[in-house]
């Protein structure tokens, strides 16, 4: 998939690192979301893995009861990176300044992206890089819903549907070296007043691709 310029653009082009300076030491993302996200990863991640959050934050979602055997973890803040627990080491990287990761080749097991896709202005060179460093055939899972700071957010987001989005991921990941291997679309519900009832919430979309290159 082959991206414009306008596509790219964004409508605060201020550095991202201004954005990103102050912690947030909160969850962009609601409960009956984040308790989706956690039951995937538990199906899909296995303890012996070497695992990638990129674009990672103060949590990583990652089931409690499991302990793998590291978590990387990548994001645009150092204070909310040091304060997540589950990371064994991290890194700060603006992604849409270089894509190039301080990471081996072949050495991941599985990648993870929750609510950060969306910000990506050269989603293909990241997906590209992804490929180098995760092993033949092994899991890279996008996660994401209908928020984002939109000022942040490329054109192509910003203007497309809930469904063109997940298009959109797929067309990148698979012109980039990577079978897709499911595609989720549901919906969420939160429960409200103590719990007598629920409504809608975020909805739940994630794209589960293999990486299709033999670079072991």
């Amino acid at each position: 998939m082959k991206l414009s310029k306008n596509d790219r653009d964004k409508i605060d082009i201020a550095d991202d690192n201004i954005f990103y300076r102050e912690p947030r030491y909160v969850h962009h993302l609601s409960d009956s979301f984040r308790t989706r996200l956690t039951k995937l990863y538990d199906e899909y991640l296995l303890d012996h893995y070497v695992i990638l959050d990129l674009m990672s934050s103060w949590v990583s979602h990652l089931p409690s009861n499991i302990r793998y055997k590291k978590v990387i973890g990548h994001g645009m803040n150092e204070a909310e990176l040091g304060s997540n627990k589950r990371l064994d080491r991290f890194w700060v990287q603006n992604l849409n300044k270089t894509q190039i990761f301080p990471i081996e080749d072949s050495s991941i097991d599985a990648g993870l992206i929750v609510a950060g896709w969306q910000y990506l202005q050269y989603p293909e060179k990241v997906s590209l890089e992804l490929s180098r460093i995760i092993k033949s055939d092994s899991l890279l899972i996008i996660s994401f819903t209908n928020r984002a700071f939109w000022s942040k957010a490329p054109n192509i987001w910003t203007y497309s549907s809930e469904d063109q989005r997940i298009e959109y991921v797929q067309s990148v990941l698979t012109s980039n070296g990577w079978r897709i291997e499911t595609i989720l679309n549901e919906k969420t519900k939160d429960k409200k007043l103590f719990g007598f009832y629920s409504a809608d919430s975020d909805p739940f979309f994630s794209v589960i691709a293999r990486n299709n290159k033999s670079n072991n």
